[in-house]
């Protein structure tokens, strides 16, 4: 995801993400000293860390790199031992669990923000009032492929005319999020679509054609709210249509497309490097009007303060088992973890 923070910094070259660090003059520092602070993963959370690196690069002399690798990509080298903090915008998988165990490698898992998944239309799209998780399903599960080609396959009395779909890469924590909360399975989804970790890409898609649908992350359908239409979405049989927004997120109403944000700190790094330490420290105290300046949405106080506590014993694992996981409450997942 791209914001405020991301102009057009999601970088590759010859196909590998490229290390993005906040723009001070920093010592040199070796990858594998404390002077530095390493850290990738998720395009979503990017801004959010951005932000914090920024800040805390002004009150120490320390250096702090912030990749974009995707939340599958930063969890490879967090596994490897190449990063000491890996941003996700799902849970840590299974098979990402064992690449970690296999390399000695424990981890805090800090849920740091809430995002809400936006599925948007074209402005000049009339027909479509709201979505059913039903009708998402129809449209995006494996078995659409090349079969579901028109709205009025989707919805009998919308009009018989093309759909065209725009959605995250599959490497993306927003790809397997959806595809879980939408389609019932974790990168479960039709091939036939635009995908893109660049959400930019995903906009004008949208915005230029009247046929076109497609999803991503709340902040960065703020930002170009005037360029394509939020649908609310209906959670479950006679429930209410809901609009994404900060107060749904927050009272729980918007299902199932709301989600936690997370960073994962190596317990190692943690314990042996105090500039990560400190990072986090400085990185939880000042979540709240951060995540708001980047334009997420924050946490409620007592889950906060939940996170803290969490962070101060320094308590290993995951809430997950391994499994993405819907509409879970931040306080019942920390209290998972013994």
């Amino acid at each position: 995801m791209q914001s405020p923070f991301v102009p057009s910094q999601i970088l590759k070259a010859a196909g590998v993400a490229v290390l993005i660090s906040a723009a001070f003059s920093m010592p040199q520092a070796d990858a594998a000293s404390n002077d530095i602070v390493r850290i990738d993963g998720s395009s979503t959370v990017y801004p959010i860390t951005e932000a914090v690196a920024e800040e805390f690069q002004k009150a120490k002399r320390v250096k702090v790199t912030v990749g974009i690798s995707g939340t599958g990509g930063g969890f490879k080298k967090f596994c490897r031992g190449e990063t000491d903090i890996s941003e996700a915008s799902r849970p840590i998988l299974a098979k990402e669990m064992e690449l970690c165990k296999a390399a000695g490698i424990d981890y805090i898992e800090l849920p740091v923000a809430y995002d809400a998944l936006t599925v948007v239309v074209n402005p000049k799209n009339s027909f479509i009032k709201s979505f059913t998780v039903e009708e998402l399903k129809k449209l995006w599960e494996p078995e659409a492929q090349g079969k579901v080609k028109t709205w009025k396959q989707v919805n009998p009395s919308w009009p018989d005319s093309p759909v065209k779909l725009f959605g995250a890469g599959s490497d993306s924590g927003t790809f397997d999020y959806f595809t879980e909360a939408i389609v019932g399975k974790a990168k479960s989804s039709r091939g036939d679509f635009t995908a893109s970790e660049d959400d930019n890409v995903l906009v004008q898609g949208v915005a230029n054609d009247v046929a076109a649908t497609g999803y991503f992350g709340f902040a960065y359908y703020e930002e170009n709210a005037t360029r394509v239409k939020a649908v609310p979405i209906v959670a479950k049989a006679g429930a209410p249509a809901v609009l994404p927004s900060r107060e749904n997120v927050m009272n729980g109403s918007y299902q199932p497309l709301s989600r936690p944000l997370f960073i994962y700190v190596s317990a190692n790094a943690a314990k042996n490097n105090p500039n990560v330490k400190a990072f986090i420290d400085f990185y939880l105290a000042n979540a709240k009007p951060l995540v708001e300046e980047v334009k997420y949405i924050p946490l409620p106080a007592n889950e906060y303060t939940a996170v803290n506590e969490h962070w101060k014993a320094q308590k290993v694992g995951t809430g997950f088992g391994g499994e993405p996981e819907v509409g879970v409450k931040i306080t019942d997942l920390l209290k998972r973890i013994k």
